[in-house]
């Protein structure tokens, strides 16, 4: 799941527009005929937002030549070249499938007298500067130098004291077999000292 996060989340939009329900909004969508590209425009109210992360949308609902059409659009789609804020309208719910059943002014909401027409943003995500990122890359790439060259110390020291531990069982080894020589020398030793003893006799 964590592969599946981290893609989406490389899918997602770094700013999205502030939508609300009741708004009156212009939707600049990218059209592609053959060749060439256009922006057309989709003036129409928020009738309804759901969904979340990469499969957020928003419904637009217009009446165009008596006839209701509504369109739904994918936030962070790179389709949508921006989300223009025309009127703030009020609105008491969440979903105003209301506006389906009525025809003429009744099929607009009402107007916030003095709100202000900002084109407000929603930061998803900070956007990364190539400056920034490249500083992290050579930060990273000191402090995996810095582990390599800590791991090659202590590996080396592990094989010093693994040579001394030899060295020593090799020297105590070498004192063992001298011992042993030596006891075995003086049994003969003495053999030698009686037959001597005898032959002075």
């Amino acid at each position: 799941m964590d592969i599946l996060k981290s893609i989406e989340h490389e899918q997602l939009k770094n700013k999205i527009p502030d939508l609300k329900i009741g708004n009156t909004v212009k939707v600049h969508v990218r059209i592609k005929e053959g060749n060439k590209e256009r922006i057309q425009v989709f003036e129409g109210i928020i009738i309804k937002k759901q969904g979340g992360g990469v499969n957020q949308t928003f419904t637009v609902r217009r009446i165009s030549y008596g006839v209701g059409v509504e369109k739904t659009f994918l936030v962070h789609s790179p389709m949508i070249e921006k989300v223009e804020l025309v009127r703030v309208g009020k609105a008491r719910r969440a979903k105003l499938y209301y506006l389906r059943d009525r025809v003429g002014k009744a099929a607009k909401t009402k107007e916030r007298v003095g709100a202000r027409i900002e084109d407000k943003e929603i930061v998803v995500k900070e956007e990364v500067v190539p400056g920034e990122s490249e500083a992290e890359e050579t930060v990273t790439e000191e402090a995996v130098a810095e582990a390599v060259e800590a791991e090659a110390k202590i590996e080396a020291e592990k094989a010093e004291e693994e040579a001394k531990k030899e060295a020593k069982e090799e020297v105590k080894e070498e004192v063992k077999e001298e011992v042993k020589e030596e006891a075995k020398e003086e049994p003969a030793k003495e053999e030698k000292t009686e037959k001597e003893a005898k032959s002075e006799e």
